[in-house]
């Protein structure tokens, strides 16, 4: 299951629903608050295994929690922010050359 950080679009819950993965927003659970660090272990405790995210320094500041749960992934989407159609659009056609990929324990940037 992938968790959209606060800082992404709550509308690809919806896309990503349709490439038929399962996925909730940070906001949705009440952690828009909690720092990159505890994001990543009350993603882990509630069975995520991938974050996408915005922050581009999220690796920076959330590097001990992905050590300390190596299962887990963070993908940094570099996806310019857009009105949510073009947003939808442009995601859409970067998804079809190249759809995301987690890895456990790394930080990896998308596109």
């Amino acid at each position: 299951m992938w968790l959209l950080d606060a800082n992404m679009d709550v509308h690809l819950v919806s896309v990503l629903t349709s490439f038929e993965i399962s996925c909730d927003t940070a906001g949705k659970r009440g952690w828009k608050a909690l720092s990159n660090g505890d994001l990543v272990r009350a993603a882990v405790d509630a069975g995520f295994h991938c974050l996408l995210t915005r922050d581009q320094l999220f690796g920076e500041s959330a590097s001990r929690a992905l050590k300390l749960f190596p299962q887990f992934a963070v993908v940094v989407v570099n996806v310019s922010q857009r009105p949510w159609p073009q947003y939808r659009e442009q995601f859409v056609l970067r998804w079809t050359e190249r759809p995301i990929e987690p890895v456990a324990g790394k930080l990896i940037h998308w596109p």
